[in-house]
């Protein structure tokens, strides 16, 4: 069964940055989409970014210039290194995928969750 473990989070100050980890289990292939959501308290689960079956990756507006992306596919890991965070990036951050090479932006439609991990920028 596919199973995603997190790592990292924690408290920063405004401007600092963070790592988040996100190590991925039981995919037998390249074939499918993994990425970062994340919730803040009393919002919807929002998207972040993401990296589709090819390699390709997506951001959201509001993270793009600060966060990337990125896989080491020997490692099995998924990383999200977050610069220049402020006080509105705080939210429970949530790695997830699915199986297929498209990334579509709802939530609903992610297969795999691992457990979360808060951000807290003051």
């Amino acid at each position: 069964d596919v199973q995603l473990v997190e790592s990292g989070g924690g408290s920063v100050q405004a401007g600092g940055s963070l790592t988040l980890s996100c190590e991925v289990s039981g995919y037998t292939d390249s074939t499918y989409c993994v990425g970062w959501f994340r919730q803040a308290p009393g919002a919807e689960r929002e998207r972040v970014a993401h990296i589709d079956g090819n390699g390709k990756t997506t951001y959201a507006e509001f993270v793009k210039g600060r966060f990337t992306i990125s896989k080491d596919n020997a490692k099995n890991t998924l990383y999200l290194q977050m610069n220049s965070l402020n006080p509105e990036d705080t939210a429970m951050y949530f790695c997830a995928a699915r199986w297929g090479i498209d990334c579509p932006p709802e939530k609903e439609r992610y297969t795999y969750w691992a457990q979360g991990t808060q951000v807290t920028v003051s």
